[in-house]
């Protein structure tokens, strides 16, 4: 999915959350994930190490309680796809967005990918691309709610024996999505109001 980083977001019904403390993600602040993203501190460390844009957001004890990372060049994930993202120039690849259970249903879903995309703007980009699972219908509609579009390709991951991966991509040009789309409210017409 992809959309520019001008577009307004569309409104939305989420809750509002307590404030947070925004981070830059480093290699020496990933301890902040132990509590509620233990089993991927060495992940952050990684990624911090390579030079890939990572925000947190920490509660009032200093626990990170979301993340998101962006990348302004191909990105290789060989911790949840094992497969390489194309990202052409003036584009980032938005990737690792999550939030604690406690936030699910908040406007922090939006904020966190509004601050990602301000920083990746003063970096030159101009459109973010993302990918998601296609069984992750929770975040397919924040996707949408966000307003991004579908790009007409899907990209297949097969795992052989727990061990080996292949990849093959397909291209489509229809909607994939519409069935996850809210319906529009019409307006009420003058003659009921």
């Amino acid at each position: 999915m992809k959309r520019d980083l001008v577009s307004p977001v569309p409104p939305h019904q989420l809750k509002p959350y307590s404030p947070l403390r925004l981070q830059t993600i480093t290699v020496h602040n990933t301890a902040a994930f132990a509590r509620h993203f233990g089993d991927r501190v060495t992940i952050m460390e990684e990624l911090a190490t390579e030079g890939y844009t990572g925000h947190m957001y920490l509660d009032g004890k200093g626990d990170a309680v979301a993340f998101i990372w962006g990348s302004t060049r191909d990105y290789h994930d060989r911790h949840f796809y094992g497969c390489t993202f194309p990202v052409k120039q003036g584009e980032f690849f938005e990737f690792g967005g999550e939030l604690a259970r406690a936030y699910w249903g908040t406007t922090l879903s939006v904020d966190l990918q509004l601050r990602l995309w301000k920083a990746m703007q003063a970096q030159g980009c101009h459109t973010v691309v993302d990918v998601c699972d296609a069984r992750n219908v929770p975040a397919l509609k924040l996707h949408i709610r966000m307003g991004y579009h579908e790009q007409g390709r899907i990209q297949h991951v097969y795992r052989l024996f727990g061990r080996w991966r292949f990849f093959h991509e397909t291209r489509y040009s229809d909607s994939r999505l519409d069935a996850l789309r809210k319906p529009s409210r019409s307006p009420v017409p003058e003659s009921m109001a």
